[in-house]
């Protein structure tokens, strides 16, 4: 049986293969979605990747991550509670050398409760079908800073909470994918 492979399509690791394990829920983000995020972030950030803090509450793959820190952003923190997933991004990471990646075998509602740092960007790539969204929206801005960027990938279009402004977005086949920035400060200050 041939094994899923996917690869991270642009930055320092550009092309690396990701072995994707088989495991309950797991979906790696597609590469042509991975290329449009990175566009979209590209624009915001203009183009400067250097300073930014990635956290990525669903690693799985650890395709949203890894092409994060290819991009060369300084901090990638990573959940993930699958120990065969966790096992396969901690060997990619050695692989790699990619030393600004940290990975947390735990979920994603304890490094919520645990991090003080905030974050430019949260990648949410949940399993579809479990009710993850609902569960992490109001833990979210605890992590962010104004104008921190989310990344949400879902199974049908959904309005995030009014702290959350939509950026840009955009559907693949059956997968429905935004980028939002934390605006409740932003609502605050014009009121």
């Amino acid at each position: 049986m041939k094994k899923h492979v996917v690869r991270i399509v642009g930055g320092h690791y550009r092309k690396t293969p990701i072995t994707v394990i088989d495991a309950p829920g797991l979906r790696p983000t597609p590469d042509r979605v991975r290329e449009t995020l990175f566009n979209w972030l590209r624009y915001f950030w203009a183009n400067d990747f250097t300073q930014k803090r990635v956290l990525d509450l669903f690693a799985g793959t650890g395709a949203l991550g890894f092409e994060a820190a290819s991009h060369g952003v300084a901090h990638v923190q990573m959940a993930e509670t699958n120990p065969a997933a966790v096992a396969a991004l901690r060997t990619l990471r050695t692989r790699l050398r990619a030393d600004c990646v940290r990975i947390h075998a735990g979920d994603a509602l304890m490094v919520l409760d645990r991090s003080s740092a905030p974050f430019d960007l949260v990648l949410l790539d949940p399993p579809f079908g479990q009710g993850w969204l609902d569960q992490l929206w109001s833990r979210l801005p605890a992590v962010l800073h104004p104008d921190s960027l989310i990344y949400v990938e879902s199974e049908a279009a959904f309005t995030p909470p009014e702290d959350f402004q939509v950026l840009r977005q955009s559907q693949a086949g059956q997968v429905h994918f935004q980028l939002l920035r934390f605006a409740a400060l932003q609502k605050k200050v014009n009121n």
